[in-house]
Parts: structure tokens; sequence; C-alpha cells
């Protein structure tokens, strides 16, 4: 039986043109759960190799990405910080398309129609390999996260919130 081909997507092209080694995994979409916890579950992965993307709007620069640990969240005043911002917020959920020609739950950080600012979480740096969304529900590339990084032209730095310790 011949096996299904996955066809290309921009992100996977950008890779290739960049010479950079990656897989591309497919996996069960559930239109009613689009989390990365989802797809690290289907991948049968640790949650802290699935990062997800997230687009973001600073009150001085504009649109930037975050790309952090998939059951983390995003630490907006570090976000705002290390992007030069005094402020930001996500983008509206409409927005998505229009500014990066991706889809929520498809949304990757290569390849978007600009070339915005990109920070990675500095975890994504402590694995051999990592996974992000191939630019499509349903497919994620498997990458060295330093080839990534230098592909997005990324900073890495602190960007998520961290859980409070209890005292005693």
């Amino acid at each position: 039986m011949k096996e299904a081909k996955t066809n290309k997507t921009n992100a996977a092209r950008i890779l290739d043109k960049e010479k950079i080694k990656y897989d591309l995994v497919p996996y069960e979409v559930d239109e009613n759960d689009l989390s990365a916890i989802h797809v690290a579950s289907q991948l049968k992965e640790p949650i802290e190799r699935v990062f997800k993307t997230l687009v973001l709007q600073g009150n001085k620069t504009g649109i930037f990405v975050c790309v952090i640990p998939g059951k983390e969240e995003v630490d907006l005043k570090k976000a705002a910080k290390f992007s030069g911002n005094k402020n930001c917020d996500l983008i509206p959920m409409k927005e998505i398309l229009g500014l990066t020609g991706y889809i929520r739950g498809g949304c990757s950080p290569i390849g978007m129609k600009k070339n915005y600012p990109t920070y990675f979480h500095h975890t994504a740096s402590e694995f051999d390999y990592i996974y992000v969304s191939a630019g499509i529900r349903g497919l994620q590339i498997k990458t060295d996260p330093s080839s990534l990084i230098k592909c997005c032209r990324a900073e890495i730095c602190d960007l998520i919130i961290e859980e409070k310790e209890e005292e005693d």
C-alpha cells in the first residue's frame, strides 16, 4: 500500500531553501481542541517539546511573534519588555489570517506574510528537537531549535508566566 504523500507547506519550503533538516509530522485535528496539549498527545511527545506561536501587538513596535512551550501562557509584561514596548496584547483572533497568512491552530513562526520580530522562549534551546506548526492544522514541523531560531531571525528570552511558589 502506498503511503499518503504529505504536501509541503510554505514553512517547509522555506526550511528546504535554508537547507534545514526537518520532518513533517501529521496529527489528528480536533476542531474543538486546537491546543498544543492535544497536539502533544497526538504526537505522543512531551508537551515541553511542542511550541505554540502567538501573535501580539505592542504599543510602540507593532506586530511581533512569541513562540512558547505549549502548556504555558505568555507573560505580556515580559513580552512587552523584550520587544521594546511599554505594553502589548494578543491580536484579536479575526486578524490572524490577514496579518500572518495562517489560521488559528495552524500558525507557524516560519513564512508569515511579513518578517515580524520573533522571540522564542529560552527552553526551546534545551532540546535537540522541538515541534512547531507547519502552517496548517494537522501538520507539525519537527526540527532542531537552534536552526529554527536562526531561520526565524529570532531572539531567545524568558516569555512565560512563572508559577508562584507558595510560602510556608
